[in-house]
């Protein structure tokens, strides 16, 4: 739309975010669906911050150095079309008006992997804030690796918007606390104080003092008092980023609806459109024209079309800046560049111990440790921890700094017993890009973490968890230590690959497979008890793990029954096979740690593993049974577990749950005699 010839500049700042909020608009009014409220609420700020701090490339969405803008309350996610369109990512305004339709590249919620210029997926309140966290630790730690007092070659910030339902999200509360003791100077974050839930007032629950609360977290804190006022803005953001010893809160007093002449403060305008007459109404108090849909006038895009310009040169500049660290660095610089691909040294796996059964029982958590330690000298970018239980997870990298304020080259992670945020701030590592996070916790935690893994699945991010206390073996801790769903849990979500590795030689390849993986999360159920190493001289390489499933030990000829299992019932079915053996039946024991990996091979070699003419199956696995019954071909061929746990010695809970040897074999010869 052509609105004449020069703007006066204050009129110019009003046209762009009015612009910003009428976009917004007209596009879930057309979906009719979505959140109008906040983009509107928040439109001034974002104009600020985007076309006076944010360092960015439109046209190279994935430039290293660029600053990280995340939109933690995704709801909003209008606020951020908006911005990318009228910034000049590859994204038009015929996709604007496909927001929220099936195929667009507009989806409700902000998707990693979907739109252009989007930094993470957001939705699920908290889990930005959290990723941000995560973003702002791996650029500290890159900078404190590589820069130069002549090349800040890594030299950005973390932006953040986020609203009341985010902080009410406990998750935030841990990854405030964590960044707060980090002092993650870098990272910024505007609260969109509106006072306003989808019930109504938020004072109905949330009266707490945020101010205050982060203050407490050491973070640095500043109030806007106008949520439209530019000048108030442009001086929090220029504050913010002159703090050097803390992260800041900078707490915006919004209106949300600004400009609606019947629905503005109110929660009517959270989360649907305002209606096609209030739209015209609402366009005609903020001076825009009222009939006119999708409209972008030539003034506003000419405004944000500047930060094409502006960020090509400011990319241009960092690689002559990148050209003299080549020839000043060189090593680094490939360092640097191998980190920012993902790229793994050519032997990264040749110090990996290989485990023999001389060496006696191991703990596949004990295996794991070594193992994580051994490809932690040549991987350079793993780094990660646990939450507050490295000695049990076995997640310390030994000889290696601590990631803390002043030390932040360090690769070990003090996550403190926070395993939400842990789990969200993994996934803003890995987003980041240059590092390769991990970390762990016991199996029976994966709840509070589940929220953050499923978001890792559906962006697809490379990050490994290590889950230990993998059973019922954890003994006398009782049922609360004691997973039993877990497993089943973890597997039904998608994208994830869970492996649970029947002991030391199965866990090394377990890692392999982990830190091989490019596009998705992979999880490791590990046992506290010890277990035998099993013999892969006469028995095939562990190597086959990678495949999912393998025949472990097999019969003469056509077996008459299949035993399978996973991790450490796969020595209960062993023992079964060669008792089975001596009464006449012919087992072959498949190990199956990856249900996920047995999935992906091809039809000719599931077959191979379990052919179909042989119906007689029993898994063996001590947690949940449910899922089994798609390899074993019955519900009932199944020894699982239905119930919780006890506290009492791991053996004594094993047998009296029927996690026996003897029972095996009488479940065995049952489905045989049907």
């Amino acid at each position: 739309m052509t609105d004449g010839g020069s703007v006066n500049p204050k009129n110019l700042d009003t046209i762009c975010i009015n612009t910003i909020r009428t976009l917004a608009m007209d596009a879930i009014q057309k979906a009719n669906s979505g959140h109008p409220g906040a983009p509107m609420g928040l439109a001034a700020a974002a104009y600020v911050l985007w076309t006076q701090y944010l360092k960015h490339n439109p046209a190279n969405p994935q430039w290293a150095n660029r600053d990280r803008f995340v939109l933690s309350g995704g709801h909003a996610s209008m606020l951020l079309y908006s911005l990318l369109h009228l910034t000049g990512y590859d994204l038009s305004l015929d996709d604007l008006k496909n927001f929220r339709q099936w195929g667009s590249k507009t989806p409700g919620h902000p998707e990693y992997r979907h739109t252009p210029g989007v930094e993470t997926t957001t939705g699920p309140l908290g889990q930005g804030f959290a990723n941000a966290v995560g973003m702002a630790m791996a650029e500290r730690h890159l900078a404190a690796r590589f820069n130069r007092p002549d090349a800040a070659i890594i030299d950005h910030y973390t932006y953040v918007m986020c609203g009341d339902g985010d902080l009410m999200e406990g998750i935030s509360a841990e990854a405030a606390s964590l960044a707060g003791h980090l002092g993650l100077s870098r990272l910024v974050v505007l609260y969109d104080d509106n006072d306003i839930s989808i019930e109504g007032s938020t004072d109905i629950a949330f009266t707490e003092d945020v101010g205050e609360r982060f203050k407490a977290c050491r973070w640095h804190v500043q109030s806007v008092e106008d949520g439209n006022d530019l000048e108030a803005i442009d001086a929090a953001l220029a504050a913010a980023r002159q703090e050097k010893q803390r992260p800041s809160l900078i707490m915006l007093k919004t209106q949300i609806a600004y400009g609606s002449p019947n629905k503005a403060g109110s929660a009517d305008a959270h989360g649907a459109p305002l209606g096609a007459e209030e739209v015209c109404l609402t366009k005609k108090c903020l001076g825009c024209p009222e009939d006119a849909e999708f409209c972008v006038p030539d003034s506003a895009r000419n405004r944000f079309g500047q930060a094409l310009e502006k960020g090509g040169d400011a990319e241009a500049a960092w690689k002559g800046l990148m050209d003299a660290y080549r020839s000043r660095y060189p090593e680094q610089a490939e360092i640097l560049q191998r980190a920012l691909d993902g790229r793994l040294v050519e032997d990264w796996d040749a110090e990996v111990p290989a485990f023999k059964p001389n060496d006696g029982p191991v703990a596949t958590r004990a295996a794991s440790g070594a193992v994580l330690n051994a490809l932690a000298g040549k991987i350079d970018t793993l780094m990660g921890g646990s939450a507050d239980l490295a000695p049990s997870n076995k997640t310390f990298l030994n000889g290696v700094p601590e990631f803390q304020k002043g030390a932040y080259e360090g690769r070990n992670i003090r996550f403190g017993v926070r395993e939400h945020a842990m789990a969200a701030i993994m996934s803003g590592l890995s987003l980041h890009g240059g590092v390769r996070p991990y970390g762990g916790t016991f199996l029976v935690f994966a709840d509070y973490m589940r929220p953050s893994i499923r978001l890792a699945s559906l962006m697809g991010l490379p990050v490994i968890y290590v889950f230990t206390h993998d059973s019922i073996a954890v003994g006398e801790d009782g049922p609360t230590h004691q997973p039993v769903e877990h497993l089943a849990s973890l597997r039904a979500i998608p994208g994830l690959t869970v492996i649970r590795p029947a002991d030391a030689t199965e866990t090394a390849e377990a890692w392999r497979t982990a830190v091989t993986s490019t596009d998705h999360p992979v999880a490791l159920a590990l046992t506290r008890q010890k277990l035998a190493v099993l013999d892969r001289e006469t028995l095939p390489a562990a190597a086959s793990l990678s495949k999912g499933a393998y025949i472990l030990a097999d019969a003469e000829g056509q077996p008459d029954i299949i035993l399978m299992a996973s991790g450490s019932e796969v020595h209960l079915v062993m023992e079964a096979r060669s008792q089975l053996s001596e009464k006449g039946v012919q087992a072959r024991v498949v190990s199956m740690p990856s249900w996920e990996l047995f999935e992906a091979m091809p039809p000719a070699y599931r077959e191979e593993v379990l052919p179909a003419g042989v119906t007689a199956r029993l898994a063996v696995e001590a947690g949940l049974p449910m899922g089994w019954e798609r390899y074993t071909g019955h519900p009932d061929n199944i020894i699982g577990i239905n119930g919780f746990g006890a506290s009492a010695p791991g053996p004594v809970i094993q047998e009296k749950l029927g996690l026996t040897v003897a029972n095996v074999v009488a479940r065995a010869r049952e489905i045989l005699n049907r």
